[in-house]
């Protein structure tokens, strides 16, 4: 048996210790880059043979068929929930990327023009929210369903998405691949850092390149409430202990950090959560040296940045 090399055990991306890494600048020198993720899914009520749900979710009685019960749930999200939501993202000043599934934007165009009417960016988010994405299929299907999304997204919205947001983070191991070579400029999936990072995704850790946004599941609304069972008013000193601790951070080092809250409205929209909810996004609007923009603005900003600390580091000429 080989014995493994000392390092990492992929090479999707290099080691860095952030205390080790050319300073992040965002506009106006603000501390925190800051978006509002807001999910619109839809639920097969008879999934297709061989789909695979989440198995954090134990909400559901045995594997009934349809299940009913699951279903309505959280179809109450798209009925009443997000709206909810919308209305107090009306007035606050954070930015919202929508990640939106296919069987979302069939089902939805109420829903989609309304989430287009306020400006919102929307990024790829697979086919349903109960088909994760995962190595049971192969390298062309991966690729069909990738763009399959992309397609729709296209057409319901005018425009080609930028970012992909993989429903309850599955990739295979191929998929920041697959996202780059079929165009996207950014992933939100990886909760592995605080700052966005590139991912090289080409033979050999040479070759495309894709912006990994972070993805932190542990301040998701599904992950803190849902599946760990903290009790709702204690989200908004939650979300209030990591905006101080990251905003502290990047003053003490001088380089920025991302801040991303991951909504769903069939949890978040609740009558008995959602003023919790909504007193934690007032305190993300009310934080100060805070830059508020949509997932592809903090891609874009970032990625020359990152380019230019990869040469260097590299020993290539900056142009």
């Amino acid at each position: 048996m080989t014995e493994p090399k000392p390092g990492m055990d992929h090479q999707l991306y290099p080691f860095s210790p952030i205390i080790d890494r050319p300073p992040l600048i965002w506009p106006g020198n603000a501390r925190l880059a800051a978006t509002v993720f807001l999910y619109l899914e839809h639920w097969d009520l008879l999934p297709e043979p061989g789909a695979i749900r989440d198995p954090r979710f134990r909400d559901h009685y045995g594997d009934f068929r349809p299940d009913y019960r699951t279903y309505t749930l959280r179809e109450y999200g798209n009925r009443i929930g997000i709206f909810r939501l919308l209305e107090a993202l009306d007035r606050l000043p954070l930015k919202v990327t929508v990640a939106a599934n296919v069987s979302a934007l069939d089902r939805y165009p109420y829903l989609i023009e309304q989430l287009l009417g306020r400006g919102y960016e929307f990024a790829a988010h697979g086919h349903d929210a109960t088909r994760m994405l995962t190595s049971r299929l192969n390298e062309d299907e991966e690729r069909s369903f990738i763009q399959t999304s992309i397609n729709a997204i296209t057409s319901v919205t005018g425009t080609r998405p930028e970012g992909w947001i993989s429903q309850d983070y599955s990739e295979s191991t191929r998929t920041p691949a697959l996202l780059a070579e079929a165009g996207l400029t950014y992933l939100a999936d990886w909760p592995n850092d605080d700052q966005p990072y590139l991912m090289n995704v080409g033979p050999g850790n040479v070759g495309p390149e894709i912006v990994s946004i972070p993805n932190q599941a542990e301040w998701d609304d599904i992950q803190l409430m849902w599946h760990r069972r903290v009790l709702s008013p204690r989200f908004p000193k939650i979300i209030d202990d990591v905006l101080e601790t990251l905003s502290d951070d990047a003053a003490k080092s001088g380089s920025g950090r991302f801040f991303g809250l991951h909504l769903h409205p069939w949890l978040s929209g609740m009558p008995h959560r959602v003023a919790y909810v909504v007193e934690a996004m007032e305190r993300i609007a009310q934080t100060r040296n805070v830059w508020f923009a949509n997932a592809a603005e903090v891609a874009k900003h970032a990625e020359g940045q990152l380019q230019d600390a990869q040469n260097t580091k590299n020993g290539r000429c900056i142009p």
